[in-house]
């Protein structure tokens, strides 16, 4: 399950000439990304101790979860077999691109998840993307991590926070409406449905 074409976006995001990492200011000077629900644990990617997450293990996690039902509304550049060399690859482009937390299931000690944030500007507007493992679909995880998300963002001033879904990928339009997202009037030409929620 993933909120689709703004994961697909981190890939063509330009950075300001003079300040590669301008457009994540807001997020990187929290220094605190971790929040906590009923059943999941959520935190910067490399910040989880081993006893939040046993297995520490990012390259292996990477090349689990985006399995071809997961990335299936993704851009062919996403989709396809994971070797521990692209896995390693695609954790530095995420850590030069974006924030990048990791949902680890507080009773299992799994990770079942991948949250992608970025700046759709420098004014404190936040673009959202996630990644959920097939083993924890059905299961409503989708909407306590996206809360969760919701919650952390309220505490720590964001503006707003937007989301893409591909038109069809109606579970996922699903869990940002029942989180309180509102979708943004769009045209016909686009495959794209955009969610918002405005909070200051």
């Amino acid at each position: 399950m993933l909120v689709g074409k703004t994961l697909a976006m981190l890939n063509t995001r330009k950075s300001a000439p003079d300040s590669p990492l301008t457009w994540v200011n807001t997020m990187t000077s929290i220094r605190n990304h971790r929040y906590s629900t009923n059943r999941l644990i959520v935190d910067e990617w490399h910040s989880l101790t081993h006893a939040d997450w046993p297995t520490q293990d990012l390259p292996k996690l990477v090349m689990d979860i985006p399995s071809e039902r997961v990335t299936l509304s993704l851009p062919p550049a996403w989709q396809g077999p994971y070797t521990c060399a692209r896995a390693h690859q695609w954790i530095r482009d995420r850590d030069n691109e974006s924030i990048t937390l990791l949902a680890v299931e507080k009773a299992s000690q799994k990770a079942i998840g991948i949250v992608i944030v970025f700046e759709a500007d420098n004014d404190g507007n936040v673009r959202l993307g996630y990644l959920l493992d097939e083993t924890a679909w059905g299961k409503g995880f989708a909407s306590e991590l996206v809360g969760g998300f919701v919650e952390w963002c309220r505490d720590h001033h964001i503006i707003s926070i937007t989301g893409g879904v591909e038109r069809g990928n109606v579970a996922s339009a699903r869990v940002l409406e029942k989180c309180g997202f509102v979708a943004e009037p769009t045209t016909g030409e686009s495959d794209e449905q955009l969610f918002k929620m405005v909070l200051a």
